[in-house]
């Protein structure tokens, strides 16, 4: 999971609008590609440089530009340029810190994602800033890194199932808003799992291991809660817009995507308030396996105390002791009164429930 806090050292005393990537280091270049459609025709292709994409800002076709890797500050600056975007607009795609919100222009409508994703090997969900220019006939998305959730989209587009190819550039933003927000059923579900694998650890054999797990998901849902509680009112803002890039007949389908983050909301407030209690039932199963311990210790002591009794009254060097020079005392006098004991003490501790 990216941490909950990033420097914003590197911006400091700088002016509004002033473009700084904050965000890992990457080393591979950024890669673009396109996918030009309408009903009829279907363009996909990757961009070796950035003015190749300028041709579609114009084009009476629906063009989706996709960027992966937003390290390289001039690139965005030059797309920025040429489609019209404030430079406060570049700065937040630039911020990989941002939180999920909708700004409206007046030409173009700009919306801040957290895509999630999750790894089977280090079992952590891990969290990519996506931002989305919708304009009148195109939509740019910028990820941080390769790799999506947009793979059924361009499936659909390609093979033109589904009305996509019918619709405009705001069905298209729509649908990418869509499956970012689906992805998240997925990974609550692996949480889920998670949580339920932790919590018959807890049950079991509780140990520091199983104590770290419980923090690690606390951190998680915590960035969780951040990525998702926002995202109600940017598709709130989205279905209630009344921008001429959206159209009414896109607005049902916000309105869908709008109960399914309010669904989601309630599944991670659920899950999350179970991580909490999880804690208080670690502790609890130390306090009694610590208990059940002092339980054994306790009892072993307790049997100890009347035989330490007749050991030191047997113990004492006097003389007028008649009973030491019986030729059974020690066989019978002794051992036969301490086993009755022990076996007296046994039965009333198992009638009290004690073992």
């Amino acid at each position: 999971m990216a941490k909950i806090k990033k420097r914003h050292s590197a911006k400091a005393g700088l002016p509004p609008g002033t473009l700084v990537y904050l965000g890992e280091e990457k080393m591979q270049p950024p890669r673009i590609t396109v996918i030009d459609y309408d009903q009829n025709t279907f363009t996909e292709k990757e961009l070796s440089k950035v003015q190749q994409c300028f041709e579609f800002k114009d084009s009476p076709t629906v063009s989706w530009i996709n960027i992966d890797g937003i390290h390289e500050v001039r690139l965005v600056e030059e797309i920025g340029e040429r489609f019209g975007l404030h430079s406060l607009v570049l700065e937040d795609i630039l911020n990989t810190a941002q939180r999920p919100k909708l700004e409206d222009f007046d030409d173009h409508i700009f919306i801040v994602l957290k895509m999630l994703t999750y790894d089977e090997e280090n079992t952590t969900t891990q969290a990519e800033q996506v931002s989305l220019v919708l304009g009148r006939n195109f939509v740019i998305s910028f990820q941080e890194r390769p790799g999506d959730v947009f793979e059924q989209i361009r499936e659909r587009i390609r093979n033109a199932k589904g009305r996509i190819r019918k619709m405009s550039s705001d069905y298209l933003a729509y649908s990418l808003i869509d499956a970012i927000v689906d992805n998240y059923y997925l990974i609550l579900e692996k949480c889920a799992d998670r949580i339920e694998t932790l919590e018959e650890q807890l049950v079991t054999e509780p140990d520091e291991k199983t104590l770290h797990q419980i923090h690690k998901l606390k951190r998680e849902f915590i960035y969780l809660r951040k990525s998702v509680w926002p995202l109600r009112e940017v598709i709130n803002l989205l279905q209630r817009s009344e921008s001429g890039l959206i159209n009414k007949s896109t607005g049902i389908y916000l309105r869908d995507v709008y109960d399914h983050t309010i669904q989601i909301i309630d599944t991670v407030e659920t899950l999350r308030d179970m991580v909490s209690g999880m804690l208080d039932i670690y502790l609890s199963s130390i306090s009694n396996r610590m208990n059940s311990v002092m339980k054994v210790l306790t009892i072993i002591a307790t049997i100890f105390i009347p035989l330490s009794f007749l050991t030191g009254v047997y113990g004492m060097n006097f003389e007028n002791m008649p009973e030491l020079r019986l030729r059974w005392t020690y066989p019978v006098g002794f051992w036969l009164i301490i086993v009755v004991v022990v076996g007296l003490m046994l039965v009333y501790f198992r009638r009290k429930k004690w073992l």
